[in-house]
């Protein structure tokens, strides 16, 4: 099991995260490595990962966007999801699973956020990849299935000036 946190914009998570103490004697045997969109550490099970989020809970909320857990290469799933599959048991994870969003990064930030149709692949959202560096496929709780949206403006320039009224 392993743990992608992306980290909130204008921050540099592992920076963060080993210049305090107190993160660096919890993280001393899970070797995180630095990715552009956050951090990634490797857990041996669910359980641990979550163990692990709890210990680094204040750090999370005000440094990261959310963690994610990896089921299988470019798919994960939500916090909530893992405590519902972890302690309440009320989510079996299996092919299929009908709650998703796709999430897109360009130069290591978030930049949208989509919502996927039950049964679609990623590569259906071709729309999405225009100018982006990587894609990942979230699953997620009906709750946390939202609307899409943009999460960073684009880069388009100034907005054009409006004529002047008389």
């Amino acid at each position: 099991m392993n743990i992608l946190l992306i980290q909130r914009e204008g921050v540099d998570l592992h920076h963060t995260l080993f210049s305090s103490e107190t993160s660096r004697m919890v993280l001393r045997f899970y070797h995180p490595q630095k990715r552009s969109c956050g951090v990634y550490i490797s857990c041996a099970t669910l359980g641990s990962a979550l163990s692990l989020v709890a210990e680094l809970r204040w750090y999370l909320r005000r440094y990261t966007r959310e963690p994610l857990f990896e089921l299988e290469p470019k798919i994960y799933f939500t916090h909530q999801l893992a405590q519902d599959v972890y302690y309440e048991r009320t989510a079996v994870l299996g092919p299929g699973w009908k709650y998703r969003k796709l999430y897109s990064f360009r130069e290591g930030k978030l930049v949208s956020s989509v919502p996927m149709s039950p049964g679609s692949t990623p590569e259906e959202y071709h729309q999405e990849y225009i100018g982006v560096d990587h894609s990942i496929e979230i699953w997620c709780t009906p709750d946390d299935v939202e609307e899409g949206e943009l999460m960073a403006e684009e880069e388009a320039g100034p907005e054009p000036r409006r004529p002047e009224e008389p």
